[in-house]
């Protein structure tokens, strides 16, 4: 069986991802955690999936200072690697690929400060904090295989780094949340981090104030480097734990982005999956991942989107039939689909190691 050392962290979206993965893949999986420890439950729940946690202690990219501790970060992984006897390295973090590896490394691209800066703001990165793209970069042009959440994020991946060949895109896979009964919300929900100006959290604000209706968010409104957004309109609720979570999307509201830059997305799926109709963003990653099975709106048109959710609101047989649409299509991005094109990947950059000695 092969064996992979898979980084991840506990502070975000790549957690779960990593957990579901390891879990469906036929492979012995030992899963090293860089940057706050993970909490009592992340501990429990990797082990009901039966993987190996190594805490590290190793600063993540995104957290640092400077290039100097995730350069360190990197030759630590790859020592991992060696004393774990790992066929293959699988990164959550391609920064750490600039590392030496004595074995393949397959970089996956969930997001990075370079794709987010032409997303949200444009032009040159901050002076300050153009080393991580940089080194984004670096650690993707040596990586044996890069893979990224959409085709639409790979090609801004490889548009962003100049890369000479497109990532592999593979779709990212959620096991749908168990749903208590609940009674239905006649009103608009939205997850994620609600400072994060990509996500646009000042339009859905702006359509809070237009609607005869409630709008709930539910995210931090603070983020780990101090920046904050305060919504006037917007119900904001701070973090939820899962359960409640899961609580909000049984009472199938209609759930809402205004992300400007996703590079999948998987409040949306959760969303879906409980059969939420959806009201998103025009952006390339969605039409990827929904069109067809949601209603679209131009990036920053509070009008819009609030108009756009009224309607919705107003026409059970409308809510009913895109919360079904929603449903029916989140039911291809399963795990199980990721952990097999993602097992081809590891094979092919396995042979390309033994090919290439």
């Amino acid at each position: 069986m092969m064996r992979v050392l898979m980084t991840s962290d506990a502070v975000g979206g790549v957690w779960h991802y990593s957990l579901e993965l390891a879990a469906a893949l036929q492979a012995e999986v030992v899963l090293a955690v860089l940057g706050p420890a993970p909490d009592a439950d992340q501990r429990a729940a990797a082990q009901a999936a039966g993987l190996r946690l190594v805490e590290t202690d190793l600063p993540l990219d995104w957290l640092s200072d400077g290039p100097g501790p995730v350069l360190a970060a990197g030759e630590a992984i790859a020592r991992l690697a060696r004393d774990l006897g790992a066929d293959l390295v699988h990164l959550n973090a391609p920064a750490l690929a600039v590392a030496r590896f004595d074995r393949p490394v397959v970089a996956v691209n969930h997001g990075c400060l370079g794709t987010w800066w032409d997303a949200a703001r444009g032009g040159a990165v901050n002076p300050t904090l153009a080393w991580l793209p940089d080194l984004v970069g670096q650690g993707l042009r040596a990586a044996d295989l890069v893979v990224a959440p959409t085709r639409a994020y790979a090609e801004a991946t490889a548009r962003r780094y100049g890369l000479p060949v497109m990532p592999l895109p593979v779709h990212n896979g959620r096991t749908p949340m168990p749903l208590p009964d609940a009674r239905p919300f006649p009103g608009a929900l939205t997850v994620g981090r609600l400072w994060d100006e990509a996500k646009d959290t000042a339009t859905l604000d702006a359509a809070a104030a237009r609607l005869d209706a409630p709008f709930v968010a539910i995210g931090s409104t603070r983020a780990p480097h101090g920046a904050t957004v305060t919504p006037a309109h917007l119900q904001a609720t701070g973090p939820l734990p899962a359960e409640i979570i899961a609580h909000w999307l049984a009472r199938r509201p209609v759930f809402a982005s205004a992300a400007r830059f996703e590079p999948f997305g998987l409040a949306v799926l959760e969303a879906a999956q409980a059969g939420c109709p959806l009201v998103l963003s025009d952006i390339p990653t969605f039409r990827e991942l929904w069109d067809g099975a949601a209603r679209f709106v131009e990036p920053g048109d509070a009008q819009g989107f609030a108009d756009t959710i009224a309607a919705t609101l107003t026409d059970p047989a409308r809510h009913a039939a895109q919360g079904e649409a929603a449903r029916s299509r989140a039911a291809h991005y399963t795990p199980a689909a990721t952990a097999a094109r993602m097992a081809e990947i590891y094979r092919d950059a396995l042979l390309r190691r033994i090919q290439a000695a």
